[in-house]
């Protein structure tokens, strides 16, 4: 390791889809960009071999399995720490925030790496999520989770840091994406005509993420000219997969709303869009990754008012705010959007801007780092290094 350099260990169930996923791969590419030594450890999935080929290591350990078997990982993870001399461990998820709580608790003061949590959601309040209170410094990714944390489970304020997820402002770019993307993705979603406009709701398939109330509020909509898409994994949740399938003959939609599955190039389909939603009804987004992946895109959003989404999107400015499961006031701020294309175009323009100004991939991971190198410094000023 070059002098300066600092070694990472991150902890997460899996590696596939998700904001937390992907949020993690893409912190370990600007680690060792930079060269720092990252290392990973989940069970693996689909974005593993992203994660080494672009400088990283991976350890495949089921962290994330509720079941005994994971209590051997404390006694692996207390070696590894010891034998690689890590300097930070970052864990993302509860099982693995225990597991590697307790490991690192097991050491010597003078050997144990620094600690980090990062709050990724709001999850249920009890002792099992409060080990996301225990890092030395708990990330919190929007002021919704960082006032949550506060106030209940009673962290003080100098222990939570702020650091708001970001996208890669280079990556989600329209002018980045070129028109072979945009036509590939328009023959997977059968768009053959000039359909227009394109409403995407992207999303894990989870009641909780209000597919169903979007296609509720589309319903009152038969009458304009739109063409939907729900984008994401069904076989996640299949049988909520088919309940929609069952709604949308309900409705009659079936020539109008589609689920399109997994997508592996979301750049382009957001370039195919012409409005993205953020429908989430019984629980509030942490922070709402796919506002900012849109926006980035320069299209507008339509979120619900709570959560993240109060933070990443500008009502009137670079989308829509509406109340949470509220089937007629989606479908009113739809309508808007369905009929104004210079609406459309205006918070366009503004939410590029905004996010590029406030929501960047490189400043979340600038302040992550340097979170970091705070607390590195300060355990070498504690021991009298300095």
């Amino acid at each position: 390791m070059v002098a300066g350099s600092i070694k990472v260990v991150q902890m997460l169930p899996e590696l596939n889809t998700g904001g937390v996923e992907r949020g993690t791969v893409e912190f370990a590419a600007y680690l060792a960009e930079r060269g720092h030594a990252s290392i990973v450890i989940s069970a693996g999935g689909r974005l593993t071999t992203v994660l080494r080929r672009q400088g990283s290591r991976h350890i495949s350990w089921k962290v994330g399995e509720k079941s005994p078997v994971a209590l051997q990982y404390i006694f692996r993870l207390r070696k590894l720490l010891m034998r690689e001399q890590v300097d930070i461990v970052h864990v993302r998820s509860r099982l693995p925030a225990w597991i590697g709580y307790i490991a690192w608790k097991s050491l010597p003061k003078t050997l144990r790496p620094r600690f980090v949590t990062t709050f990724h959601g709001f999850y249920s309040v009890n002792p099992y999520s409060a080990v996301m209170c225990k890092g030395e410094r708990v990330i919190a990714i929007s002021r919704q989770v960082a006032e949550h944390i506060e106030a209940v489970y009673g962290v003080p304020r100098d222990r939570i840091v702020i650091i708001h997820r970001g996208v890669d402002e280079n990556l989600f770019n329209p002018s980045a994406v070129c028109n072979s993307r945009v036509q590939r993705i328009r023959r997977q979603w059968r768009l053959s005509g000039p359909e227009s406009p394109v409403i995407m709701l992207p999303g894990r398939f989870a009641r909780w993420k209000g597919q169903d109330v979007f296609i509720k509020s589309l319903s009152l909509l038969k009458t304009l000219s739109w063409t939907a898409v729900c984008v994401g994994d069904t076989q996640e949740n299949p049988s909520y997969a088919k309940e929609l399938q069952r709604l949308i003959a309900q409705e009659q939609l079936e020539n109008r709303v589609r689920l399109a599955g997994f997508c592996e190039d979301m750049p382009a389909a957001y370039a195919v869009s012409d409005v993205v939603v953020s429908a989430s009804s019984s629980e509030p987004e942490a922070f709402g990754r796919i506002a900012i992946e849109a926006q980035a895109m320069g299209k507008p959003v339509i979120a619900t008012a709570h959560g993240g989404s109060l933070e990443t999107v500008l009502d009137g400015e670079t989308g829509w705010l509406v109340k949470f499961s509220d089937i007629t006031a989606l479908a009113a701020a739809l309508k808007e959007a369905i009929q104004s294309a210079s609406v459309r175009e205006k918070r366009g323009k503004n939410a590029r801007r905004w996010v590029v100004e406030n929501f960047t991939l490189k400043r979340m991971c600038d302040k992550t780092l340097a979170v970091y190198k705070q607390l590195i410094q300060q355990k070498k000023k504690d021991s009298g290094k300095l």
